[in-house]
């Protein structure tokens, strides 16, 4: 558990002791979960009942040879061969049953059963895009229940985490490298993604919805978002990849300067660079900054935007629509 993680459970602290939830845990969504809660539990009660007992143990010691009742050395007890074996065996057997249950568990949570639905997940500074089988893609993370989904991962830039609560995943998200973790989530409704590995500025502010359907209802919504932008104009179609591609994370198009700056009537305007340049931002000067866009770095920023070089050419046509759309 990192420093992220526990401030997060801090923050959801009262919460989950006026609802439904566990004073411990969130409720529990898929039914690994419950194998988690129990392990937990039988640790804490197992290290209480040796905490109490071993301190117990402790204070009766301190009072029954306290000084005042024995002024004088006390001969040392003959060695007992019985309780030497029984405070040795005890804990040597519940460690190794800690043991077996701990790998059973994590070995269980690492490798996806064979044949689960595949969803692949990308991370970047501040965002999250779920992309499915039939070319879908979505910034919230829609699943089938009772079926087993496992989630393929990469980053765009940094380290980042995906954590579920209610599902008890937690899995580092690399650049450069693929991870996954599983879930076959029980109940349907709404959950909520975080992000547990600190990225930045913007971190505590990576959500996503996990939004667990019945069979017929997710098949009905990756149906109709199978191709996003399938009969819209450019620069509608360009609306809306300014959500899925995560753009909304550093600008915002109503002036106000984020992490980036504002999008708003940025087409056609002179922009002021760090290196004490200057240019019109036109259709090329929009195109290097998705691409390249540490080029030409605007003044009064840093150089933090991720690289879209995966992008096709119809989508930086439909953004750049759209853009000068925004006045």
């Amino acid at each position: 558990m990192n420093f992220s993680t526990l401030s997060l459970m801090l923050q959801e602290l009262p919460q989950r002791i006026t609802t439904q939830d566990g004073f411990f845990f969130p409720k529990q969504g898929t039914a690994e979960s419950v194998v988690h809660d129990e392990v937990f539990m039988i640790l804490i009660w197992v290290a209480g009942f040796f905490f109490f007992l071993i301190n117990a143990a402790a204070v009766y010691f301190a009072f029954k040879y306290h000084k005042s009742k024995c002024p004088e050395p006390q001969p040392s007890p003959s060695h007992n061969n019985t309780l030497e074996m029984v405070w040795t065996i005890i804990p040597t057997l519940l460690c190794v049953w800690f043991f077996y249950i701990g790998v059973d568990g994590y070995i269980n949570r690492r490798v996806a059963p064979e044949g689960s639905y595949e969803i692949q997940v990308t991370g970047q500074k501040w965002s999250w895009l779920f992309t499915y089988p039939n070319g879908a893609q979505s910034t919230e993370l829609h699943a089938p229940a009772n079926e087993n989904v496992r989630l393929i991962m990469d980053s765009r830039d940094v380290i980042h985490s995906v954590w579920i609560p209610e599902f008890r995943i937690k899995q580092d998200v690399v650049p450069g490298r693929y991870t996954e973790t599983w879930f076959n989530s029980t109940i349907i409704g709404e959950f909520t993604m975080k992000c547990t590995e600190y990225c930045g500025t913007d971190h505590s502010g990576m959500y996503a919805p996990v939004i667990i359907q019945e069979k017929a209802d997710f098949d009905a919504w990756l149906a109709a978002n199978s191709n996003p932008l399938e009969g819209l104009t450019p620069a509608e179609a360009g609306e809306k990849l300014v959500a899925l591609r995560g753009c909304l994370a550093c600008h915002s198009f109503d002036g106000s300067p984020l992490i980036g700056p504002s999008l708003k009537g940025v087409f056609g305007s002179e922009r002021q660079f760090t290196d004490g340049s200057t240019a019109i931002a036109d259709e090329n000067y929009i195109r290097e900054s998705l691409l390249e866009p540490n080029t030409k770095i605007v003044e009064g920023y840093a150089p933090v935007m991720s690289v879209f070089n995966h992008l096709p050419e119809e989508e930086i046509s439909a953004l750049i629509a759209y853009l000068k759309t925004v006045k």
